[in-house]
């Protein structure tokens, strides 16, 4: 399907403004393919020039996102609302949107932003595999100087923190997710208490044993085409940290190998694919509209999770996809299915890593950084507080602390170019597990299909439900549109609870 230019009989102001916030998307999508060059394939030396080409496009985009004519043509489309439908108003609200947290941000900010951001990242590389936080710490004063003006600029009368919360879950509550956040805290700690007290013991085939990348590389290839993923608008490579870049027509994962742990690389290689999955979805028609846009992080993560936990890590998963493993990975050959899948959900209360964590212990890794990145945005701690308070919540929450900042409170990229982006990891865990149960009372026989693999019915079920969407629904409406209720933790617990107490035999 080719990009669609708006109805002939849609307003003027409509059709003009459509095309100037296109031509913004496509210069936002330019700088994402730089993005991606910078973490998967650039040379090392080629930082300092990214940083500037990054930037030079920020500033670009802030200049035709604020000019007159834009700001003329959102005008006179929210003038003629009436003669728009549902869709094109929707549009006209998320553009509406989007200016109001530019309009006013000045155009040197965004720019120094941007550099600052882009520079991060190779710094961030550096002081995470040096075990080196007072070098990366100035940079981490500089972001969260520069976040904080830029938030002064978009609502000088929110605080901050909730101002950078809305650039990633612009439609969920803050308080509901903290609400979330404490229902989870609660719950989830006694279930791991238990599970460390008198859980059995699981399977742990792969210790002992290394595998090298090539055949990991395999096996992630092997489940990316098990499940559907369309290579004609996608690839798979290798960056320090997973991630998936792009959009419905190019939408690019990657991962990394561990050579003692090859779960570790498959599900976050399958964690990606529901990003991707998410992206291809979303109308090609509407390329560079917000109606072809993704919604939230929120959303998005729960794309992600369930394809990761609800597809990845089921019984009927393994039975299907382990004569693939036995295929590409030596040493597995007396592997059984439940071997496999005890294996790929054991808890590891112990782990220090947030994308290594299991189900259960991962949202005490969320939960603590949310507070910790809460906290020094408000002024509450010193960036030399970060990695002794980061030490302590890790002992307080999971029993564990880190030996150094690397496998600490460096371990992630995400504090080299924004602030409060870690809630929509575990809303989007939350989300994953409600339209699971929403879609298997519209699907017969989900685990059955997972068995044959058979991934079709569930992929055409979310992009019915969620991706074609796009951005014409709020989060909360495109949740109760998809699942006929509220977001609630009640679906995620009802889950990991069944789940655990079954596979522990508490």
């Amino acid at each position: 399907m080719s990009i669609e230019e708006p109805p002939a009989d849609a307003p003027d102001a409509y059709r003009d403004l459509i095309e100037q916030n296109r031509r913004i998307s496509y210069l936002n999508d330019a700088s994402g393919v730089l993005g991606w060059d910078q973490q998967v394939t650039m040379p090392e030396g080629g930082a300092s020039a990214r940083s500037k080409q990054l930037s030079a496009l920020s500033a670009v985009t802030h200049d035709l996102m604020t000019a007159d004519e834009f700001e003329a043509a959102l005008v006179a489309s929210e003038d003629v609302a009436d003669d728009l439908d549902w869709r094109q108003q929707a549009a006209v609200r998320e553009i509406r949107r989007s200016y109001d947290r530019t309009a006013d941000v000045p155009g040197d900010l965004v720019e120094e932003l941007s550099e600052v951001q882009s520079d991060n990242q190779q710094i961030w590389q550096e002081a995470k595999a040096n075990d080196d936080f007072e070098l990366f710490a100035p940079r981490l004063e500089k972001l969260r100087d520069l976040s904080i003006d830029r938030a002064d600029h978009i609502n000088p009368d929110q605080a901050p923190y909730e101002v950078l919360y809305e650039d990633g879950l612009p439609y969920i509550s803050r308080e509901r997710t903290n609400e979330i956040f404490d229902r989870l805290k609660a719950e989830l700690v006694p279930l791991i208490e238990e599970i460390k007290a008198h859980g059995d013991d699981l399977a742990t085939p792969y210790e002992g044993q290394e595998y090298p990348e090539e055949d990991q590389r395999a096996l992630s290839e092997a489940a990316l085409d098990a499940i559907g993923y369309d290579r004609d608008h996608g690839r798979l490579d290798i960056s320090a940290h997973p991630f998936t870049s792009g959009t419905q027509f190019d939408a690019r994962v990657t991962t990394r190998y561990k050579p003692e742990n090859p779960m570790d690389a498959l599900t976050a290689t399958i964690h990606e694919y529901g990003h991707a999955s998410y992206m291809l979805g979303l109308p090609k028609e509407n390329y560079g509209t917000p109606l072809g846009q993704s919604l939230s992080s929120g959303v998005h993560e729960s794309q992600s999770r369930f394809w990761e936990n609800h597809v990845g890590r089921t019984k009927p998963f393994w039975e299907f996809f382990l004569p693939k493993v036995k295929e590409h990975l030596d040493g597995v050959d007396d592997l059984t299915v439940q071997e496999a899948y005890e294996a790929v959900n054991r808890i590891y209360p112990n782990n220090l890593i947030r994308v290594e964590a299991d189900e259960l212990t991962y949202h005490l890794h969320i939960i603590l950084r949310c507070e910790i990145d809460s906290a020094f945005v408000a002024g509450e701690i010193d960036v030399d507080e970060i990695p002794e308070l980061w030490n302590e919540k890790m002992e307080e929450y999971l029993g564990v602390t880190p030996d150094g900042v690397g496998e600490g409170c460096l371990q992630d990229i995400h504090w080299s170019s924004r602030f409060a982006g870690f809630q929509g990891y575990t809303i989007g865990s939350v989300l994953a597990a409600q339209l699971d149960a929403a879609m298997r009372d519209d699907i017969s026989d989900v685990d059955g299909k997972i068995r044959n693999g058979n991934f079709e019915p569930m992929r055409e079920w979310m992009n019915e439900n969620v991706h074609s969407h796009g951005r014409a629904y709020k989060s909360d409406d495109l949740i109760e549109e998809a699942t006929g209720e509220p977001l609630t933790a009640d679906y995620f617990l009802d889950y990991v609870n069944e789940k655990f107490t079954d596979l522990y035999g508490l």
